[in-house]
């Protein structure tokens, strides 16, 4: 990554490798929180000059480490500081909405030296959709600044007449403070002497804000917060070192983007851009972390149950019942400059929403959660049947209705990105594909969790519905000349017949035919789909394919992962495998093992996977997709409702053991062994406590 991220909560910083925030730089580099840039400028110079990066870390989730050394310094042929004389170490985390940085400064010198080290810093105030150049519009103004040798405070007041205040402080004397933003500082150190100075920067908003307390109490708070996030997490062990640090980062990337807006921790999207609560995106990566932590999942569901749509408002594309797509909560936002507050232009969160309550009452058995949300399931099943279906023909679509919103509304949203065969752009209401899947997966898994309940009449009439739209979908999608569904329907119910993974997403709700279902994934394993290193969003040699382009060509892991789920479902794990031997291959190209939201299309000719220049990392639902690797790898499917938990394990080619323990299920623990030796297959039940009977399915 040419940047650095830190997050904790709702706050983050985003910097260059050197931790700085130069002023003119064209990534929007910040210090942000609720949408808003509460530091714009930040660095560090040693008698005046940008020091030398040595080196910059991120490998820990919660921390950043950066180590920089002074320039050589002569003036007149007299030497004021040696070459690499003073190491400058910066460490910098964030708890309980407080940036902490410690700057360590130590004399390598062999003597003693004299130097000033100064900060620089600067606040806009700028709402995140102005920093990103998406919208231009009414703002606020600075209204001040105050200093002392201990402290700056830069102030704002807003167009929504929120009051915005950004504190720095520093523990250690100023030698000089200006108002402009210079913090400057005398060190005189011995040779082998180090000392250090701790800024704090604390933004505040209508005067709340995060409380200091001591850097080592907070770091030993954060830390803490973490080892409890790794001993309520599933523990997942193989011998596939590929894939255990694939797995590792993905479960501590996960705990960094982890908010609570005060119903329950739920993953925001991604950083640095989609730190908020998004409606897809939050709702697919708790599906993927059921495995691993079933609470997320409930508090994801409270969180987007709490914002769920209450009127018609076509403003913010929202109409009853519809789950949100994403809430901001800046100055353009609050003055109804934008329609994220929140905005509901998407398709697929509503079933998505259906989908993930199903999947988690699976994994946990939970019916108080399902009565608690009683209402919210209600509304969401009378959307899809009256809002989402526009024209009663029995399928879901889009379209957009805000000035300022998204015109296409399922998970590939660009512009581009449903286009037929010829090239032309399909025009809306659009039925998409994959959407129609999670709809049947949505009432056909409500229906199941009514019949626990006893209520017959509610559940028979869900599964009708299902089974009409799973036939209408296999008649009016499937392309016989291609053996491969359609994208979509457009406005005239024309099939939109370009070769896309979304009908892949459609495996996960067992929807398909059996011989469609081959055909379909048999495709998608296709030199044409599969780059070897994953599975494209579209196939190469369509007339809108493009390997460079964000939706029509590029590879996806989270889009892998929805597959991959579906491929095992089915017990075609085989296929299933390859598709994850290629992404592990493709994790190998990035920074700290983490596949990023998403790369380029190209295939394994090049040596190396292309990189998408502005891919969000880390990404939550990019996080979550090794996790499905050991789901897929087990065939793991429990089923509450039932009492049974599924098992169909297949090990990856390499991969001679997999262990995997205090999976919770029910209101108990499942542990489990798989080992291959001698090309045979064991499965060890180490643990159930459940109560639930394991069935197993082993796959060559």
């Amino acid at each position: 990554m040419d940047y650095r991220v830190i997050k904790e909560n709702d706050l983050f910083l985003l910097t260059d490798d050197k931790g700085n925030i130069p002023v003119e730089n064209s990534y929007g580099l910040g210090l942000y929180t609720k949408d808003t840039r509460f530091l714009n400028k930040l660095d560090v110079k040693i008698n005046g000059e940008d020091p030398i990066l040595l080196s910059s870390s991120a490998d820990e989730n919660y921390m950043a480490k950066i180590l920089l050394t002074n320039p050589h310094m002569e003036r007149d042929g007299e030497l004021i500081l040696w070459r690499e004389s003073v190491e400058i170490e910066r460490t910098r985390f964030i708890y309980d909405g407080v940036l902490y940085e410690t700057i360590q400064l130590k004399n390598y010198y062999p003597k003693p030296v004299e130097f000033d080290f100064s900060l620089h810093v600067d606040v806009d105030f700028a709402d995140m959709f102005i920093v990103r150049g998406f919208q231009s519009g009414n703002v606020g103004k600075r209204t001040g600044v105050d200093y002392e040798e201990t402290r700056l405070t830069y102030h704002y007041e807003g167009a929504d007449h929120v009051q915005r205040t950004t504190n720095i402080r520093w523990d250690r004397k100023a030698a000089e403070v200006t108002k402009e933003g210079s913090i400057s500082f005398k060190f005189n150190l011995e040779h082998g002497e180090a000392q250090a100075v701790t800024v704090t920067v604390v933004p505040e908003i209508d005067g709340d804000s995060g409380q200091i307390i001591s850097p080592g109490q907070a770091l030993e708070k954060l830390k803490q917060s973490y080892e409890q996030w790794n001993a309520e997490t599933t523990t997942i062990t193989t011998d596939h070192l590929p894939l255990q640090r694939l797995v590792d980062r993905g479960v501590g990337d996960l705990r960094v983007l982890l908010t609570d807006i005060g119903f329950g921790r739920f993953p925001v999207a991604g950083l640095p851009w989609f730190g908020v609560p998004f409606g897809r995106d939050s709702l697919i990566a708790a599906l993927q972390m059921l495995s691993i932590n079933p609470d997320i999942a409930k508090g994801t569901l409270r969180t987007l149950a709490a914002y769920q749509g209450k009127e018609m408002n076509s403003w913010r594309d929202e109409q009853p019942g519809k789950i949100m797509h994403e809430i901001r909560y800046g100055e353009l936002a609050a003055t109804d400059q934008i329609p994220f507050t929140p905005y509901y232009g998407t398709i697929d969160a509503t079933p998505l929403f259906l989908v993930l309550l199903t999947e988690y009452v699976k994994w946990t058995g939970d019916l108080q959660l399902v009565e608690e949300l009683a209402p919210n399931i209600e509304a969401a099943l009378n959307w899809i049947n009256e809002y989402g279906d526009r024209d009663g023909d029995g399928f879901v679509e889009y379209h957009q209705e805000s000035s300022k919103g998204i015109a296409n509304q399922g998970w590939k949203d660009s512009a581009d990105s449903v286009v037929h065969r010829n090239g032309d752009y399909a025009e809306t209401p659009i039925a998409l594909s994959e959407v129609q899947g999670y709809v049947y997966q949505a009432k056909m898994g409500i229906a199941a969790i009514y019949e626990t309940q006893g209520n017959t009449e509610k559940a028979e009439a869900l599964k009708a519905q299902a089974e009409d739209l799973k036939e209408k979908y296999n008649e009016s999608f499937w392309m016989e000349d291609l053996d491969f569904h359609a994208i979509a329907l457009d406005k005239d119910k024309n099939q939109v017949g370009t070769l896309t993974s979304n009908p892949g997403h459609v495996l996960l709700a067992e929807m398909l035919e059996e011989k469609k279902a081959d055909s379909v994934i048999e495709k998608l394993v296709s030199p044409g789909f599969f780059s070897g290193y994953g599975i494209r969003t579209m196939a190469e040699g369509e007339a809108g394919y493009n390997p460079m382009s964000y939706h029509d060509g590029s590879v996806w892991p989270h889009d892998n992962s929805m597959i991959l789920l579906g491929m095992s479902k089915v017990k075609r794990q085989s296929f299933a495998n390859k598709i994850i031997t290629g992404l592990i291959t493709a994790s190998k190209d990035f920074e700290y093992d983490r596949l990023p939201e998403l790369f380029c299309g190209y295939d394994q000719s090049l040596g190396r996977t292309v990189k998408y220049p502005v891919a969000c990392s880390p990404q939550a639902w990019a996080a979550g997709t090794p996790l499905v690797f050991v789901q897929t790898v087990l065939g793991l499917f429990p089923d509450s409702l039932n009492e049974r938990i599924n098992l169909s394990p297949c090990l990856l080619v390499g991969m001679n053991e997999l262990k995997v323990e205090r999976l919770r299920v029910g209101q108990g623990f499942l542990s489990v062994h798989v080992r291959r030796e001698n090309g045979t297959l064991t499965v060890d039940i180490l643990e159930n406590t459940t109560g639930y009977e394991v069935t197993q399915h082993h796959q060559a």
